[in-house]
């Protein structure tokens, strides 16, 4: 180990995805509908970025939510 590198992995990827659920939900009291279109747009530009590998991994409902759905892009 470097020094740099978490001594648990896993601890901090749990730690940084509960305090994203946190912000969601913090923002979410405010705007459900607002969370909704962040969290498609963040998913959509994630796909952009894996090169359209990740929206075969997502239910049908977030594709349609982050216009990632196939059969509505034709």
């Amino acid at each position: 180990m470097t020094g740099a590198e978490p001594a648990d992995p896993v601890a901090a990827t749990d730690d940084d995805a509960a305090e994203l659920i946190a912000q969601l939900r913090a923002l979410a009291g405010a705007d459900p509908a607002d969370v909704r279109q962040v969290v498609a747009e963040v998913l959509a530009a994630l796909d952009r970025a894996a090169g359209g590998a990740l929206r075969e991994h997502l239910p049908e409902s977030i594709r349609v939510d982050a216009g990632l759905d196939a059969s509505r892009s034709a």
